[in-house]
């Protein structure tokens, strides 16, 4: 089984060019609609019992996602699911691990009015934001029609875009600009020739297709989360959930949507167990673990500026 991975991979690799693609400096946004959501990202003002912000589930300061393995919204209601990192999630073709949403405005859009999480209205953040007054002076400035809960979601998805992280280790390497470790380059050629590249490629080592964990050994769980087949109904899709960015990975803990992984290592093992239909050595392992620590990028100057 083995063999006949490493030679599939082998193949794809020879038909197309370097899998993995760096992340540009900067991406094209308005810096001072983002500087605005950053606002909003930081405010509890946007759930109803102003307990909740962005930030509470999405730490763009340790890797964009929760490390609970579930997040607490409104009164401490419990979510159904991990959170995944808001970081580079502007590269992603769908967003939430069942792809429910198209773009980062139907994402951000969700969460507010869910009522396990911000649990607010459309109309009630537009009355609170318009209660006050410094929100008020600095949407006339940006928007023509000044606070709508549309452009309130708008300058969010502004900051998020900005929320990339280029110049990680692997990044520089591929740019010329630095050298990987032995280990680290053994582990980047295992991640291609075992197949974890198949899955996780491209600007974000991900988000850009869907796949089911168990494909070679079913992947049992104690609850149901909200795969694609809560979306389409259809059988196969059981268990098909949006292929996880790989970018910061290494801040990410814990793992999976069902958070079941506690450390990359298990992580890495258990994907080679379930995907790849293998029992990865200790040595692999390491090896790969540490390929995946050159990932981990640099937050852009805006996720600072006060």
């Amino acid at each position: 089984m083995r063999i006949l991975f490493i030679l599939f991979t082998l193949t794809l690799l020879c038909l197309a060019a370097e899998p993995i693609i760096p992340i540009p400096q900067q991406i094209p946004y308005d810096k001072k609609k983002a500087l605005l959501g950053r606002e909003l990202f930081f405010d509890t003002l946007l759930s109803k019992d102003n307990s909740v912000a962005c930030i509470n589930c999405h730490n763009i300061y340790n890797g964009g996602a929760d490390a609970r393995p579930v997040s607490r919204g409104f009164n401490g209601k419990k979510g159904n699911i991990q959170a995944p990192t808001v970081l580079n999630a502007v590269f992603n073709f769908r967003q939430f691990w069942n792809g429910r949403a198209a773009d980062l405005y139907e994402q951000a859009d969700g969460p507010l009015n869910n009522p396990v999480e911000h649990n607010m209205t459309p109309a009630l953040i537009e009355q609170r934001l318009k209660a006050n007054a410094h929100y008020a002076k600095v949407f006339s400035s940006l928007y023509k029609d000044g606070i709508t809960y549309k452009n309130a979601v708008d300058a969010i998805v502004e900051f998020e875009k900005a929320l990339i992280t280029p110049n990680s280790k692997f990044d520089l390497f591929l740019q010329g600009k630095a050298t990987l470790t032995n280990k680290e380059q053994k582990g980047y050629r295992l991640f291609k020739q075992l197949g974890c590249i198949s899955c996780h490629n491209g600007r974000n080592v991900g988000g850009n297709s869907f796949a089911k964990i168990g494909m070679f050994t079913p992947y049992k769980s104690t609850k149901e989360y909200p795969d694609r087949y809560a979306l389409t109904h259809d059988p196969l899709d059981k268990n098909v959930f949006k292929v996880p960015t790989l970018r910061n990975i290494a801040l990410t803990a814990p793992y999976f949507h069902d958070a079941s992984r506690k450390t990359l290592k298990d992580a890495i093992e258990a994907m080679g167990f379930y995907n790849l239909g293998l029992e990865l050595e200790k040595e692999e392992i390491d090896a790969i673990e540490a390929f995946l620590k050159t990932l981990t990028g640099k937050l852009p100057e805006i996720a600072y500026v006060e």
